[in-house]
């Protein structure tokens, strides 16, 4: 399953309210992400033959790229709690995610019939977000907390949570076919960790997110402001650009 992700975004705010480090942070994970995604469409399109489904190579990197993005999320929501962010910015941000996330799983309808996606990257940040908005206040009980959503998933699996009503929970016995799946379990324990772990650093070591960003990482700061609309657009540009070059190709094989 392909990593169709995205950053926290929907939650860092205004530029003058903005921690470059965590853009730049975010912006790693978006370049990785869109290596990932020009490698997944090469071979889709067959300029390349690789696994992207069962091969350790592809897959683990998937798990790095989502638990990143998500980890990200989690710092994202941490400034916005320390900010006082106000639940009509926050219901603003979300419903942009929200809408997102009805598109993702429309384009993907249309372009895999059989494996669409129900609830994919876009759809679990934004159940998660709610979720982690919600236990902002419970502090160090994040990190406990956390370890158990990761583990549940390997402790419990019923037949139940197999359909594609119920498997957003992720307490699936087998993966559903599906193009892209990020359930809230084990997911939301990396949100959580983000978000304890961005609490206790704007409490104990703020400089760690607030201090100045090297001017060669600016372009990846640059990069992580931008990540939803980034997201929503690099696909179509990268399949665009690859279905041209192959339309070029063909003509010039033919001429």
């Amino acid at each position: 399953m392909k990593p169709t992700v995205v950053a926290a975004a929907p939650f860092l705010h205004d530029r003058h309210d903005r921690h470059d480090r965590l853009d730049a942070l975010r912006g790693v994970a978006i370049v990785w992400m869109a290596a990932f995604h020009f490698c997944f469409d090469l071979s889709y399109l067959r300029f390349i033959t690789e696994d992207f489904y069962r091969d350790p190579f592809w897959t683990v990197q998937r798990t790095c790229i989502v638990s990143l993005f998500l980890f990200c999320a989690g710092l994202g929501q941490a400034v916005a709690v320390k900010q006082r962010q106000t639940w009509p910015r926050f219901w603003r941000r979300w419903a942009q995610v929200a809408a997102c996330a009805l598109l993702v799983s429309a384009g993907s309808a249309f372009m895999f019939p059989r494996s669409w996606i129900s609830f994919g990257v876009l759809h679990g940040i934004a159940l998660m977000l709610l979720i982690c908005r919600a236990s902002a206040g419970w502090g160090r009980w994040l990190w406990p907390l956390g370890l158990v959503a990761i583990a549940l998933p390997w402790l419990v699996q019923h037949p139940f949570f197999d359909t594609r009503l119920t498997n957003w929970v992720g307490l699936v016995t087998r993966k559903p076919v599906t193009e892209d799946y990020v359930p809230l379990l084990p997911w939301l324990g990396v949100m959580w960790w983000g978000l304890a772990a961005g609490l206790w650093t704007l409490g104990r070591r703020p400089r760690w997110l607030t201090g100045t960003l090297a001017r060669p990482l600016a372009p990846l700061a640059a990069l992580g402001r931008w990540s939803l609309a980034f997201y929503m657009l690099h696909q179509p540009v990268l399949l665009g650009l690859l279905l041209a070059w192959r339309t070029l190709a063909n003509a010039g094989a033919g001429a």
